[in-house]
């Protein structure tokens, strides 16, 4: 890639080299760019100029005679898959969360009966957004009720994370969908209620039913599968197992003991076979 004459004589100026005795001559006569500047003046290079320049590599099988700049290359590529797919970044995916507007109070933010705080909120303040008398902005998950984020309207917009006031008490991920579940059964609970009887809830979703006969089982109702079948559980942690001396000398296990599995070779491949004829 040949660099513009101009660009080529800054850069030469100030090139150090292997070590700072490897540089342009008269060096407080010619000024030169920082990084910064370098990096932007090459940047507009690259779309003004490289970018629309035919390439001999850039060529179609339809027109083998002429050569395309990469900027006609890419907008035929565009025309061909349709777009261009990009991973969406943090931000992104919590603008696509859906959203609520919420009053920030001393104890935080209430959504569903469900305690939400954080330091940084900023507390028993207008928002400055004046079509919605005040409140704040809130998006959440409603797959993942751990946390929710809070758009700083008096910042630059930013996202506040907040966590559940339970969570440390509640190690169960779950969503709205148990949630509500429990909720329901328990109207007049507190929120530490609701939340015990959700995480029971997947607890023994997550467990199965028990191995032993204690009469007549329980039948579990059509909505509670459903809330079972559609959240995602991960398991309890698991306590360590306590550590056991192994036996001083184990009896080695005869062979004779241990049946051998039967060997069933791979046939071989022959190209020149029919594949059609039946053997």
């Amino acid at each position: 890639m040949e660099l513009p004459s101009g660009l080529r004589s800054r850069v030469g100026a100030g090139y150090t080299g292997r070590s700072t005795d490897h540089r342009g001559r008269n060096l407080e006569k010619r000024p030169l760019w920082s990084l910064p500047e370098l990096q932007e003046l090459l940047d507009e290079w690259l779309v003004a100029t490289w970018q629309n320049r035919e390439h001999d590599g850039l060529r179609d099988p339809l027109h083998p005679g002429r050569s395309f700049t990469p900027s006609e290359k890419y907008a035929a590529l565009i025309e061909a898959c349709g777009y261009v797919p990009v991973a969406l970044s943090a931000e992104d995916y919590i603008e696509l969360l859906p959203s609520t507007w919420r009053a920030v109070n001393d104890y935080g933010i209430r959504i569903k009966r469900r305690t939400y705080d954080t330091p940084g909120l900023i507390r028993r303040q207008h928002s400055g957004v004046t079509e919605k008398k005040g409140l704040w902005e809130v998006h959440h998950d409603p797959y993942d009720i751990s946390r929710i984020w809070v758009r700083n309207h008096h910042g630059g917009g930013e996202w506040i994370e907040a966590t559940w006031k339970h969570l440390r008490h509640t190690p169960v991920p779950f969503g709205e969908l148990a949630w509500d579940h429990a909720a329901r059964g328990l109207p007049e609970g507190t929120e530490a209620e609701i939340a015990e009887a959700a995480a029971a809830l997947l607890t023994r979703a997550h467990a199965g039913p028990a191995q032993a006969w204690t009469g007549k089982p329980k039948k579990r109702t059509r909505w509670e599968k459903q809330v079972a079948a559609r959240t995602k559980a991960t398991p309890p942690i698991p306590t360590p197992a306590p550590v056991t001396e192994p036996d001083p000398a184990p009896e080695a296990v005869a062979e004779e003991q241990v049946p051998l599995a039967k060997v069933i070779p791979l046939g071989l491949f022959d190209p020149l076979a029919d594949p059609w004829k039946r053997s």
